[in-house]
């Protein structure tokens, strides 16, 4: 970006570099250190695979902030969202705030009903709709 221009995330003015850049949700995040914490406890006589505590500390970190647990559920949801044409920055926030309301959602991601956009609020309704599903069956 250039120094005249100021980052906006809720113009989606976030600096090319991000906006390609592929973005994960907290709970892809930890299927991903789970199963290099589980191939690192394999292999715990070597010394060199032991896990760091900026490791452990960063899988406790998104698990605990991890709306879905499930495998399945986990790619379900990006599933959902991707069918809304939402860039990587809105689909990860949205993924990881599982906002319960229309407006919650406009809030936290106001580019999803930005001007151009194929939003309205009856989609935005029902992709928060097939969230909830997918949390309530998870």
């Amino acid at each position: 970006m250039s120094g005249e221009e100021e980052e906006n995330a809720a113009e989606l003015k976030i600096g090319d570099e991000f906006l390609k850049a592929k973005c994960l949700m907290n709970c892809e995040v930890a299927l991903i250190l789970e199963h290099k914490y589980d191939q690192l406890q394999q292999m715990s006589d070597d010394p060199r695979n032991q896990v760091s505590q900026v490791f452990e500390k960063s899988l406790q970190y998104v698990k605990r902030f991890s709306r879905y647990k499930n495998p399945d559920a986990v790619k379900q949801v990006r599933e959902i969202l991707s069918r809304y044409q939402l860039t990587e920055f809105e689909l990860c926030v949205l993924g990881n705030l599982c906002p319960e309301t229309v407006e919650e959602a406009i809030a936290m991601v106001p580019s999803i009903k930005a001007k151009g956009r194929v939003h309205d609020d009856d989609a935005i309704d029902k992709m928060l709709n097939d969230l909830a599903l997918i949390k309530k069956f998870e």
